[in-house]
């Protein structure tokens, strides 16, 4: 019996064997088979989103050196420009310049000084018409005061130079104005329902009626917007139909050779009106 026994294992022990590694190696195949694949995505994935990303820090790298490179010529010409080495910059041609406009933001047009020292600049450059504007009025209030301003060693700047202050509730004012103009004059000119007709009003007809009402005016040849918007910030629109609009960046990084700069560039502009 005991041998039996024996010999019965000695016949099932290599065939366990041979069961026993055909299983492990499927297995191992099997695993290789279902996790080798996933893994080489996952490897492709992370290059694919290394290059991505490091294309994209170097087009940013790229971008931010263009800006400061821009930055650092526009402030080496403007320096340059009110050192008074470049002749061209000199006498200045304003024959096309009959009216400058400029926009503040309201926030920095609380700066008075800045603005005394742009108005300053603008009269020695020979800008006689000026329009100032800011929405909340801020410019209107600070120049209209004796005390903020007319009070100041710098008013001899200020001497042939004619100023127009608006605000945005002048816009609104004048257009309900010039609504009002217009309806009464439609109402008085057709007297019975009869006659009556559906009334159209035209460009011309509007800037009549802002006329009449004391709230028309010359379009500024050139608008310079002084904030952080690149934006009119609500100037009359039927004002600057033909109006040539240049950010000049915030009031506190003003300078004197960008001001310069753009008129002389606004000088050598042609401008064709249609018909």
């Amino acid at each position: 019996m005991l041998q039996c026994c024996r010999s019965l294992s000695s016949r099932i022990a290599p065939v366990y064997r041979f069961l026993t590694q055909s299983v492990y190696f499927n297995l191992g195949d099997d695993f290789s088979w279902l996790f080798y694949p996933n893994l080489r995505r996952l490897q492709t994935s992370i290059f694919w989103r290394f290059t991505l990303g490091l294309c994209w820090c170097l087009l940013h790298l790229f971008v931010t050196l263009v800006h400061v490179g821009s930055y650092l010529t526009h402030v080496l010409v403007c320096y340059i420009i009110s050192s008074g080495l470049l002749g061209m910059y000199q006498n200045l041609d304003l024959s096309n310049l009959k009216y400058l406009g400029i926009v503040v933001d309201s926030e920095e047009a609380r700066n008075t000084v800045r603005i005394k020292r742009l108005l300053c600049w603008l009269s020695s450059t020979g800008v006689k018409k000026v329009i100032l504007y800011d929405m909340e009025g801020v410019l209107k209030k600070s120049i209209e005061s004796d005390q903020s301003f007319s009070n100041s060693n710098n008013t001899s700047c200020f001497e042939g130079m004619t100023m127009e202050l608006l605000s945005f509730s002048d816009n609104k004012e004048a257009v309900a104005k010039a609504a009002s103009f217009l309806c009464s004059k439609y109402l008085k000119s057709n007297h019975s329902d009869a006659d009556r007709v559906e009334p159209v009003f035209t460009e011309a007809d509007m800037a009549n009626a802002l006329t009449a009402v004391g709230c028309g005016g010359p379009d500024p040849d050139l608008l310079l917007v002084y904030g952080p918007a690149r934006c009119h910030l609500g100037f009359p629109a039927w004002r600057m139909r033909y109006t040539e609009i240049i950010h000049m960046g915030s009031l506190k990084t003003m300078k004197y050779g960008a001001i310069v700069k753009t008129i002389y560039d606004f000088s050598k502009k042609h401008q064709n009106y249609g018909t």
